[in-house]
């Protein structure tokens, strides 16, 4: 028995944060049936393997909802819905009549997991992942960043909201109100993992920022290692392995650039201790039949 086995969810949430949040919550046993619009969702133009990985398990319909009937059938899934999860603008719902006042006053059982750009008390401009990263100076021009952590962390967030939504509802006793919206702003999830910035913790040059060490990278014969020995007892092994004394990043620096990463990474796991080999790439999904 799964927590979420008997719970069913309906998502009009396209593009990565949406499918993202359906899978997890189909991994915790939800039911989910997702409505995308005759267009598709633009996941599935941009990584296809990706898209039919996240909706395994998810039965995908297609709706108009500018259609009448399409509507009707949204909501007959609604009726019988635990949870919405959506991503769309404010007012676009709005306008189709999915509002969550007009929701709420339909489906009294019902919670949504609105998935926004910027919260409430902002206007709600069109954004994604890069402007956003953009916005909360997790970007280093001209480079793109490897990944998506912004989509990514909004997906394990509107998890974490639908969770606490459905919670309250478990909890709330006969008559009692209980939370049934949350949003989830894809913003602050920026805003988030930039804490370690703005705090200085992992700006260039603190702590987790190079200054350290005990904490950093370091160029070897054939490319690099990651050093991360945080707690001291790594990091006196790793200057007895050395045979070394509270060395300072250069002599550090010579050191590694003796031996391969290979080399580094082996000699680490034999002492138990945090180095590994900076890959360029994690290794590809194979492509599917």
């Amino acid at each position: 028995m799964k927590p979420l086995s008997d719970i069913r969810v309906v998502s009009l949430a396209l593009n990565l944060p949406g499918p993202l949040a359906a899978a997890r919550l189909v991994a915790m046993g939800a039911s989910v049936v997702k409505a995308e619009p005759p267009s598709g969702d633009p996941l599935f133009i941009g990584q296809p393997d990706w898209y039919h990985d996240l909706h395994a398990g998810i039965e995908v319909i297609t709706l108009d909802l500018k259609r009448s009937a399409d509507k009707a059938t949204l909501e007959q899934h609604l009726e019988q819905c635990d949870l919405l999860l959506t991503s769309s603008r404010r007012d676009a719902l709005a306008r189709l009549g999915l509002g969550w006042p007009d929701l709420s006053a339909k489906h009294p059982r019902l919670c949504q997991v609105a998935i926004t750009g910027r919260p409430r008390s902002h206007e709600d401009p069109p954004g994604h992942d890069l402007s956003h990263q953009a916005a909360a100076g997790l970007l280093s021009p001209p480079e793109i960043p490897k990944t998506l952590i912004v989509d990514v962390g909004g997906a394990l967030q509107a998890v974490n909201a639908a969770l606490s939504l459905l919670l309250a509802r478990e909890r709330a006793g006969e008559g009692d109100a209980f939370e049934r919206y949350l949003e989830v702003s894809l913003a602050d999830a920026a805003e988030f993992f930039a804490d370690s910035l703005r705090y200085g913790l992992s700006r260039p040059g603190g702590l987790l920022g190079g200054g350290l060490p005990q904490y950093n990278l370091y160029r070897t014969s054939d490319g690099w290692v990651a050093v991360a020995a945080l707690e001291p007892h790594f990091w006196e092994k790793i200057q007895q392995g050395l045979e070394l004394q509270d060395p300072d990043k250069q002599t550090l620096e010579q050191v590694f650039s003796r031996r391969s990463a290979a080399d580094w990474e082996d000699w680490a796991a034999e002492r138990d201790l945090p180095i590994c080999a900076v890959r360029e790439q994690p290794h590809p999904v194979e492509p599917g039949p």
